[in-house]
C-alpha cells in the first residue's frame, strides 16, 4: 500500500480586501509565515498596506484607506454575512 506524501504548508495565504471607497482587490498574497500567533490575521493588514504604498509608489495613484479584510473564500459579517464573490456579483447585475 502507497504512502500519501506529506502535505507541503503553504507558501503564501490569499486575502480579498474592501477598500473605504468601496474598492475590492481579490487573492492579494500574504506569506504565511507572517500569520499566525496571537495576533492572528491582524498582521495580513499591515503587509497589503506595504504593499499598496508600494504599488501607488510605483504607478503615482493612491489607494484609499483599507476598511476590512477577509481570507479568500471566507464568510464574514464583516461583508454583510456573504461572500465577497457574491456581493461583487450583484453590483455588476445593477
Amino acid at each position: 500500500m502507497a504512502r500519501k506524501k506529506p502535505t507541503a504548508q503553504a507558501e503564501y495565504v490569499l486575502f480579498n480586501v474592501l477598500y473605504e471607497d468601496g474598492t475590492l482587490t481579490s487573492n492579494r498574497r500574504v506569506p504565511s509565515a507572517a500569520l499566525g500567533g496571537l495576533e492572528g490575521d491582524e498582521p495580513a493588514r499591515g503587509i497589503i498596506e506595504a504593499q499598496d504604498n508600494e504599488i501607488a509608489e510605483r504607478s503615482g495613484r493612491l489607494r484609499s484607506r483599507i476598511k476590512s479584510i477577509g481570507r479568500v473564500g471566507e464568510r464574514s459579517a464583516k461583508y454583510g454575512g456573504s461572500d465577497m464573490r457574491a456581493d461583487q456579483e450583484r453590483k455588476a447585475r445593477q
